[in-house]
């Protein structure tokens, strides 16, 4: 028999239970664990070899109708399957979640909207505004989780939402609704209704100040999907991104539009990001990105300021903090020193850029900044920056290629392996160093050097 304590916030074992969780690194408390008795021989569980376990009735994926979010859920909504949204207040979590269950009813399906947070009149004005009117698209507004429970079990709709995991509160724990334990209970009791009765599953969860879903975090680790509904607050863009996905490929990213009927969708996201973009500014590259499956052009904006003696201020918005550092270190290396500058990068749409292959974009970025040298608004950029300034491959070219032909670019600075993809109409330029790329980027077009003792280098499919 096991004694000790668990994390209440993420399950960590602890034999004495007592300080902060080295896992979670979080107060959240501990508690003891249960205690079980062994179990007996007769009622053991016998193990089956993989190849004898049934397939019947497995994995069954339903189409939302909403393009952006099949593709991020990787093809539709799983039957029994438990999805947490998460986003800040008023980005349109529950716009988002309305919608969907509307495109379930429009199909004859029953749907239940299980509302904490909003009155039924609320929710019904909310639904006029989007032009819903389904009668098989059921609202419950209610706080206590086993009055949710029992209707869900009692109506047994096709997709539940509850909105939102912190309001509702159980009977069997003695804490107000958004604690820890009470979050946990809703978790589970949503889990266990959402296999046992095959009912796909939405939980809307609020997030912390620091960007992650407020509860414990083993709430993460019990559901099936993670996405997040992300907006910066100042456009009307807004990004769903899938952190985890069991049932397909995390990183996927959607776009919609909030107007004033509700969220549109953008499914061509490239042309949207780049709607705003100004043409000859100093301090602008188009990177192109791949996020997930998506081939993706996002602007990246970098603003250098004039050397001071306090201080310098570093702000980076939808990029790695710690990634800039790195490359305005390289950049110093390579004879363009930003140690006393105020230096702010932001890509902008409110997008965050998370894959190495923006490295080259924020480099020319801040390299056009600094210089006060505008680039060739016709050339995008992609590569990753090694520490010793070397541009280092990067996955997928070849749809980041097609796509920076799609929207009308002429020439792309990349990695010299991407040149063997260079599809027929784009100039695509293959360099190996920090250096080379701002050469390329600034001066006249011409081969790299040392390019033809290895077959790569400055290439043409025109």
């Amino acid at each position: 028999m096991k004694r000790g304590f668990q994390c209440i916030g993420c399950g960590a074992y602890n034999a004495k239970g007592q300080g902060m969780c080295f896992q979670c690194k979080e107060h959240a408390g501990w508690e003891p664990l249960a205690s079980r008795s062994a179990v007996s021989r007769g009622q053991a569980p016998r193990p089956l070899p993989i190849t004898q376990v049934g397939t019947d009735g497995g994995e069954v994926r339903i189409r939302v109708g909403v393009s952006e979010l099949d593709r991020v859920l990787g093809g539709g909504l799983v039957t029994g399957s438990l999805t947490l949204l998460g986003g800040d207040p008023g980005v349109g979590k529950s716009t988002l979640v309305l919608m969907v269950l509307a495109r379930f009813a429009q199909r004859g399906l029953k749907v239940l909207y299980v509302t904490g947070e909003e009155s039924a009149r609320q929710v019904r004005l909310r639904a006029e505004r989007l032009g819903i009117h389904e009668d098989t698209l059921f609202l419950l507004p209610e706080n206590r989780l086993e009055a949710a429970i029992a209707a869900a079990e009692e109506l047994d709709p096709t997709v539940l939402v509850i909105d939102s995991v912190q309001t509702l509160a159980s009977e069997k724990a003695d804490s107000v609704p958004g604690s820890v334990s009470q979050v946990r209970a809703v978790a589970s009791a949503a889990m266990g209704l959402a296999k046992g009765k095959d009912i796909a599953t939405f939980l809307v969860g609020h997030v912390t100040k620091t960007g992650g879903i407020a509860g414990p975090k083993v709430l993460e680790h019990l559901v099936d999907t993670v996405l997040y509904f992300e907006g910066d607050g100042r456009s009307t863009l807004r990004v769903l991104r899938a952190t985890k996905n069991r049932f397909g490929a995390t990183g996927e990213l959607g776009f919609f539009e909030m107007v004033s009927s509700g969220l549109q969708e953008v499914p061509d996201a490239s042309a949207r990001l780049l709607k705003e973009r100004v043409l000859g500014a100093p301090g602008t590259a188009v990177v192109a990105a791949l996020e997930g499956s998506r081939p993706l052009l996002a602007e990246v904006q970098a603003l250098v300021g004039r050397p001071s003696a306090g201080t310098p201020g570093r702000t980076a918005l939808g990029i790695d903090r710690g990634r800039l550092g790195m490359l305005m270190a390289v950049l110093g290396k390579a004879g363009l020193p930003l140690d006393d500058r105020d230096v702010f990068v932001s890509a902008a749409g409110g997008l965050k850029i998370t894959e190495p292959a923006a490295d080259l974009g924020i480099a020319a970025a801040l390299a056009s900044s600094l210089l006060d040298r505008p680039l060739d608004p016709h050339t995008a950029v992609f590569g990753e920056v090694g520490l010793v300034g070397e541009i280092r491959a990067v996955g997928h070219p070849g749809p980041r290629l097609l796509e920076a032909r799609r929207h009308g670019f002429r020439r792309v600075v990349a990695p010299a392996t991407a040149v063997r993809e260079a599809p027929e109409g784009l100039e695509v330029v293959g360099v190996r160093t920090l250096r080379d790329a701002i050469e390329a980027l600034s001066g006249p077009k011409r081969p790299v050097a040392g390019a033809a003792r290895d077959g790569y280098g400055t290439a043409s499919a025109v």
